[in-house]
């Protein structure tokens, strides 16, 4: 994507808007042809094209989170806080990791012992969800 003119505002859009909404709306971290489908229901003419423009607009704004999870296709978290992610390995789902916190510490000491500046990292936990660890009992 090219760099935008410095300090030039950038106009909300009747789409960004809408993938930003279905984006909050769930909690399943879909993929950008997920969210595509679901905002076509409210848009028909919309491309695929635009979707991955917006897609990446909103990660540069900061109101989303671009996840890779070592998959082919990037899947995405209408929450921009920063967050552990439990992948499943059986059924591919991703799910945000509930009551535990970012551990900052991490992140000074990695700053300290290498000398470099941190700004945050990122952590994924993979295995298998409730569902997926029933059927294996």
């Amino acid at each position: 994507m090219r760099e935008r003119e410095i300090n030039k505002p950038m106009r909300n859009s009747r789409q960004r808007a809408a993938i930003l909404e279905v984006l909050k709306s769930t909690k399943s971290h879909p993929t950008a042809d997920w969210i595509y489908e679901k905002v076509r229901e409210k848009i028909p003419n919309i491309s695929l094209g635009t979707v991955y423009r917006n897609l990446a607009v909103l990660k540069e704004m900061g109101k989303i989170m671009e996840l890779k999870c070592g998959e082919k296709c990037s899947r995405y978290d209408g929450n921009p806080e920063n967050h552990y992610h439990f992948i499943c390995v059986n059924c591919g789902q991703v799910f945000d990791v509930e009551g535990v916190e970012v551990n900052k510490k991490i992140d000074q000491e990695v700053s300290e012992k290498n000398r470099w500046e941190v700004f945050h990292h990122c952590m994924e936990f993979y295995g298998l969800c409730s569902e997926c660890s029933k059927k294996n009992v």
